[in-house]
């Protein structure tokens, strides 16, 4: 029976729906790694809806793969241009041919020999993905590639080791034992819980502020700017006022007093 293009993927199966199949992580310090790389990213990008991140999560790229069961997935990886949505795995044919921009790999005993070559090979080769990055949360080992000519070309750290990701358009740098993402200025991303504890500083250092002035009258400035500054903050975070309000031991109303006043202006 000869089929035409539209008949045969009218009966095809919803290749979406193919589940994961990638061992766990080497440990809780990968995973712990791996969690940072996501949760900071999404923050930093949370305004975006262009882009999906995938982390221990299966790529699935032909249909001899699936006949070998030779599974590939990265522990980190980027996909830009594209529905930023839930996926139990990705599936190349069902993402209009796309492959990730940007891969991360953390090695381990068991995989760093696998990722420095068989990996790098087929990211380089069959995916063409722009860059590639591998990270030890052990030793530190840090390295990254860029695609030029069809071949990777070790992307030169500056003088602080870091790397310059072009699909990011961030740096890449190891501090504090933790391989972390860095402004074109050379600030480290911070976590949710980090911005939110800075919010909270600047509340506490308006206090002392107001405090010091020492006028019944210039205290009540200091504090209610600080007020108004830290709710501010803790708004363009994207946290709701219940949360904000119980962060800064206000009450509920003052908040939401001052998030209109924020709105109005």
């Amino acid at each position: 029976m000869v089929l035409t293009a539209q008949q045969l993927e009218a009966i095809m199966p919803d290749a979406t729906q193919l589940e994961s199949d990638e061992p766990e992580m080497e440990s809780s310090q990968h995973y712990t790694q791996l969690m940072l790389l996501v949760i900071c990213l999404e923050w930093l990008w949370r305004d975006r809806n262009d882009y999906f991140i995938g982390a221990n999560l299966t790529i699935y790229y032909s249909r001899q793969q699936l006949k070998n069961r030779d599974f590939r997935g990265p522990d980190f990886f980027l996909v830009k241009q594209t529905q930023k949505q839930p996926r139990k795995s990705w599936v190349v044919w069902e993402e209009n041919g796309k492959y990730p921009n940007l891969i991360i790999e953390l090695l381990s005993d068991s995989t760093a020999r696998v990722d420095r070559n068989l990996k790098k090979q087929l990211y380089q080769d069959n995916f063409r993905t722009p860059e590639y990055f591998w990270f030890d949360p052990e030793t530190m080992e840090f390295m990254g590639f860029r695609l030029q000519q069809n071949r990777y070309e070790e992307i030169q750290p500056n003088n602080s080791g870091w790397r310059w990701s072009q699909e990011l358009e961030l740096y890449l740098g190891v501090e504090g034992g933790q391989l972390c993402y860095f402004t074109a200025n050379g600030e480290r991303v911070p976590t949710p819980q980090e911005e939110a504890q800075q919010a909270q500083y600047a509340f506490a250092d308006g206090q002392q502020v107001g405090e010091e002035i020492g006028e019944q009258r210039g205290r009540e400035i200091g504090q209610q700017e600080a007020k108004e500054e830290a709710v501010a903050r803790m708004l363009k975070l994207g946290l709701s006022l219940e949360v904000i309000a119980e962060s800064l031991d206000l009450p509920l109303s003052v908040v939401q007093q001052i998030a209109n006043a924020t709105n109005n202006n």
